[in-house]
């Protein structure tokens, strides 16, 4: 075993990978990357800062393979391939820019030397040319010149030539490559989860992926196989990460962490096969389940896919083919709870290990209700857990079963509003009272995007509304069409003046179909128990403004309030934004400031966990990432920021999901 250092041209690179003499392995993951970062590739080589590096595996012993993003050959290579284990993101959008591919149509601003991402905009201007063209061995640089001069280019031509022959020199530029060879397939996958460790976060999804394959030839196939087979059926997001976590999780009998890695690689094939065999069972009598007794036709709508993998579980080991009344409706029933305690929000491991064991259990509904504390109390969801509730908020996924549950369509069209073919258009929600109506200072933006103003219909349905309010266009829906969605009737809940009575009716419509739903699948032995808040953090809210930008030193100023709360403390905007972004991207803890102290940032598991206040704030790192690009489109001028005393927080924190701020 040695590893060989060389060196290649990017040129050389690209036609070795259009002859398919450069493949990937199966253990890679798929190609991710933005538009905006193969600009930044280019901007790179272009400068002539530093690239990074490649390596690649020699072997006689081929593995399985997956496609490279590219467009590739349909013949097999004309020598013995090298698999590429570090470097995939790198050479496959050089490869994209060289040979012009659709999804990376970078253009070059000769005059300011800036690469970008082709928009309208750069169509429309001369100035911008397209890299592939000037990399096309067959271009005239003469006629490149001449065309930008046309245009108006305030640069000589030699300098434009010379730029332009810059950028096809970087056909040229050379990479360092560092080949393995000899090594056996189990190293190189050891070596490729601690190459790509030190760069993206490889989280343990990608570790067990990694392992998986090893151990399992041809796993990558099978999971893809079954991905599109559900993506047919409208469950997009039972993907090839969903399924890897759910093999994981039947296998183990837990969540995923590092501790996976090394258990899946103790793991023999016959346990594999078996517990590959329960994954595709439970889903198959899982998700006719939820599209009977929820009408929920696509994935899409679920806030989490994680809370399936228990019920995966229960149904993919139970040896009978029927499932009875009472064990379906007490699945509905966990999952509508599990839901609505956002119960994956932290501790993803600990609680799914928890989770799959109860649903192994005799009795795995009144097991898998007691990890959720409510197998001695009856559930309710009531009109004050709702206040202050938005999209990002669980609530908005009952919000939309209700609405199935009554049959509710979209207004004046009369389309399903949850429609289950292969091409239909992303679930769609709008304002009752449009915020053109809520133009005042009584209405501040989280009054504007309650929950209770938001109605499941379709983007020509709101051009319907055209910013009008509900008294002018009203008298063009029929009556049953708004209470199908929950809208009370009231005339003087239909003007700006009603707007707040109009919000607390509506929740207390929207609470009692809550209910109403619950108490169709709620176990008979919670009958007679007590009544209990379904949702811990009632009454409890987090408010975030943010002032200014990332940029000009904005601030997030946050206002805690409930029962003995009451809280206010601001962070710097570009300080908390470059924790989260650590965190998501690599993986890396760090601080910051809150309220003058200094708070730690923390990837616990799969979630991302700050006190902010009173609040243990968590989420996954996308979580986070939504709700920061929501304040973002809302702020407000850093000069309207409020002046806040800095007041720490010394009570135990109450855990609060990043999913219900405000």
């Amino acid at each position: 075993m040695h590893v060989d250092r060389i060196e290649r041209s990017i040129g050389k690179l690209i036609d070795e990978i259009s002859e398919a003499e450069i493949l990937l392995p199966e253990i890679q993951r798929e190609y991710v990357w933005k538009p905006t970062q193969v600009a930044k590739l280019m901007d790179s080589i272009y400068r002539g800062y530093p690239f990074g590096s490649l390596l690649f595996w020699e072997t006689d012993e081929a593995p399985e393979t997956r496609e490279l993003s590219v467009n590739g050959p349909d013949r097999p290579p004309s020598k013995p391939p090298l698999f590429l284990l570090d470097g995939q993101q790198r050479l496959t959008s050089l490869h994209r820019v060289f040979s012009d591919h659709p999804e990376a149509q970078v253009v070059f601003h000769v005059e300011n030397q800036k690469f970008q991402n082709q928009s309208a905009a750069t169509q429309r201007d001369p100035k911008w040319v397209k890299v592939a063209d000037v990399l096309d061995p067959k271009a005239s640089m003469l006629r490149l010149t001449q065309r930008l001069l046309d245009a108006g280019s305030t640069l000589e031509d030699h300098e434009i030539e010379d730029r332009l022959g810059k950028i096809k020199e970087l056909r040229n530029r050379r990479f360092v490559m560092e080949v393995l060879k000899g090594f056996p397939y189990e190293e190189v996958a050891e070596i490729f989860v601690r190459v790509n460790s030190g760069g993206r976060r490889l989280g343990t999804l990608d570790l067990a992926m990694a392992t998986l394959s090893t151990r399992w030839t041809g796993v990558l196939t099978k999971l893809q196989s079954e991905s599109e087979h559900w993506l047919r059926h409208g469950y997009g997001h039972i993907d090839v990460n969903f399924l890897s976590r759910a093999l994981a999780g039947v296998v183990l009998g837990r969540g995923l962490s590092v501790w996976s890695h090394s258990k899946l690689r103790q793991t023999g094939d016959t346990e594999l096969e078996r517990g590959w065999e329960v994954v595709k069972r439970g889903l198959r009598r899982l998700i006719p389940l939820l599209q009977t007794h929820l009408k929920l036709t696509r994935s899409d709508p679920l806030p989490s896919m994680i809370v399936l993998i228990p019920l995966v579980v229960l149904l993919g080991e139970r040896t009978e083919d029927t499932v009875d009344q009472e064990t379906s409706n007490g699945i509905v029933y966990w999952l509508l709870l599990a839901t609505i305690r956002t119960r994956y929000s932290g501790s993803t491991d600990t609680r799914l290990s928890q989770d799959i064991r109860a649903a192994r259990q005799a009795d795995p509904v009144r097991a898998l209700l007691e990890g959720l504390n409510v197998e001695n109390s009856r559930a309710e969801v009531t009109e004050r857990a709702l206040r202050g509730r938005t999209k990002e908020s669980p609530y908005f996924f009952l919000s939309l079963l209700v609405a199935l549950a009554r049959n509710a369509r979209d207004w004046w069209y009369g389309i399903d509003i949850l429609r289950d073919t292969e091409d239909a258009p992303k679930l769609e929600h709008h304002h009752v009272h449009p915020p053109a109506t809520l133009d005042d200072r009584r209405f501040d933006k989280g009054m504007i995007n309650d929950l209770a103003n938001l109605v499941f219909i379709s983007a020509q349905a709101n051009k319907k509304i055209n910013g009008r309010s509900p008294a002018e266009y009203f008298p063009e829906l029929d009556e049953d069409d708004l209470r199908a969605h929950l809208v009370p009737l009231d005339e003087s809940l239909q003007d700006p003046n009603g707007y707040q009575r109009f919000l607390n009716t509506r929740r207390s419509l929207l609470a009692e179909a809550m209910n109403a739903l619950l108490d169709r699948f709620r176990p008979s032995f919670l009958d007679e128990v007590p009544i209990e808040n379904a949702d811990p953090s009632a009454g409890l809210a987090l408010d975030l403004a943010l002032y200014g930008s990332v940029r000009d030193g904005g601030r997030i100023v946050f206002t805690a309030s409930g029962d003995g709360i009451s809280w206010a403390g601001w962070a710097s905007m570009a300080e908390l934004d470059s924790a989260i972004e650590s965190a998501r991207i690599a993986g890396i803890d760090s601080d910051v400031t809150i309220a003058g102290a200094s708070v730690p940032v923390e990837m616990i598991e799969d979630s991302l966990q700050v006190q902010i206040g009173p609040f243990l704030v968590t989420g996954t790192p996308e979580e986070w990432r939504t709700v920061f690009d929501r304040e973002l489109e809302t702020s407000q001028p850093l000069s309207a920021s409020p002046t806040i005393e800095a007041k720490q927080w010394d009570s135990e924190p109450i855990k609060f999901p990043i999913t219900s701020t405000d």
